[in-house]
């Protein structure tokens, strides 16, 4: 298991600083401006896919344990252009996308859906290598289309951003397709005579609580973007978003702690078990993230103006000083809602998300209006925080775990120090 996480892990950080790199590229050749509809463009793609994924995301690998895979995929696969549409005209209707950008909206979110769905697939065969390849492909290729876009063809726009974006996620979906063919025409033992219409049925009823859990971490995430642009404008917003995105960069470890949590929690029957993986790794994950958030914490103001960004990010340092604490924060929440959602308690992760929205929509609506980037990012760490007490009062109660537990001990650091050292001696 572990080995797993730090596959899954290095896999997720090579792609980081990639797009780390590419997020002072995009600073320079976009501007503060460019940054900020780049942001809400991706915002906007995320909240579709989101929706999509009642019956693409983690649905997939939940039911892949019941179920042979070829009918699970089927309705996935049939699900994703019906919802794109429908989410995307919706979204166009409410004034949520940007203009003159609907159409790439609802095709990247389209492209996104059916990667995922393939990545899923991956994960719930236990095909880690193909699932953090696939991963790789879609985020890491980016940063390389855009080189050449930007610097080779010399054409330094937004239209560039979304050629990059459509070509890399087209790549990942090709290269995925392929990886997964072999077990869809593999004859599978079925472990259910339940007719195809239950399975269906089942994948809904789970599969509205895993959207609407996402749904809901979503807009808690990305809602104050929509509410800057509302009351201080894209530049605003393109700050905001430089930020956010070099605070949130830690939450690959998480991420990537989160998918294994997932995989081996919705396999291991056994409670007691299954506390134990969350308890490790939650640990491990804290740890992780709060090491990683202090260093950067510590990179002083002139860096970003100066070098990596320019003197339109001036104020980059005080939003992810704010940010850090509900960074953390979130990244543990990730860890228990995984847990929640790998043991069929998916409703219990969705609670949580929903309250992180709520103090997101109450928080910010006092506190935009009036301070502006430094009070959506308060707003953020509030609703993150809010979350995480959601999830771990959760935890506690339903696996009958004691506060204390969740304390990092010394067999801990034995057991992550062992793990590493194994890991580098293979």
């Amino acid at each position: 298991m572990f080995r797993k996480v730090l596959e899954t892990i290095g896999t997720r950080y090579v792609v980081a600083l990639l797009n780390l790199a590419l997020i002072f590229i995009n600073a320079r050749v976009l501007g503060v401006h460019g940054v900020g509809l780049a942001g809400l463009i991706i915002a906007a793609v995320t909240i579709v896919v989101s929706v999509n994924s009642l019956l693409s995301g983690n649905t997939i690998v939940y039911f892949m344990s019941k179920y042979p895979a070829r009918l699970v995929l089927l309705p996935a696969y049939l699900w994703i252009p019906v919802s794109s549409a429908a989410v995307s005209l919706l979204m166009y209707a409410l004034g949520l996308f940007p203009e003159n950008y609907g159409i790439d909206i609802f095709w990247l979110s389209l492209l996104n859906s059916f990667v995922a769905a393939n990545s899923r697939f991956l994960l719930g065969k236990d095909k880690v290598k193909g699932f953090n390849l696939t991963f790789l492909l879609q985020g890491g290729l980016l940063f390389f289309l855009l080189l050449y876009f930007y610097y080779i063809r010399e054409e330094q726009s937004i239209q560039s951003y979304l050629w990059g974006m459509y070509l890399a996620n087209g790549i990942a979906l090709f290269v995925s397709s392929l990886l997964l063919i072999p077990h869809l025409v593999k004859p599978e033992k079925e472990t259910t005579k339940k007719p195809y219409f239950t399975l269906v049925r089942e994948m809904f009823v789970y599969g509205l609580w895993s959207s609407a859990d996402n749904l809901a971490e979503i807009y808690t995430t990305r809602l104050n973007y929509f509410m800057l642009r509302h009351f201080s404008g894209l530049g605003a917003v393109g700050l905001l978003d430089a930020g956010t995105k070099i605070s949130e960069s830690v939450w690959h470890i998480s991420r990537s702690v989160s998918l294994i949590t997932y995989s081996e929690v919705s396999r291991q029957k056994e409670k007691v078990a299954q506390k134990q993986i969350v308890l490790r790794l939650v640990k491990f994950t804290f740890f992780a993230v709060s090491t990683v958030t202090l260093l950067i914490t510590l990179i002083p103001e002139w860096i970003y103006t100066d070098y990596l960004f320019t003197p339109e990010f001036t104020g980059i340092r005080q939003i992810i000083l704010i940010l850090a604490p509900g960074i953390i924060a979130f990244a543990c929440n990730n860890v228990l809602g995984h847990y929640f959602i790998g043991s069929g308690k998916i409703r219990y992760s969705a609670y949580c998300s929903f309250t992180g929205l709520f103090v997101l929509i109450t928080v910010g609506y006092f506190l935009i209006p009036t301070y502006g980037i430094t009070g959506s990012a308060i707003t953020s760490s509030i609703a993150f925080l809010s979350m995480l007490t959601c999830s771990t009062t959760l935890f506690l109660k339903q696996t009958s775990t004691h506060f204390q537990e969740l304390l990092p001990n010394k067999q801990d650091f034995r057991f992550i120090a062992e793990k590493v050292k194994d890991r580098f001696q293979r």
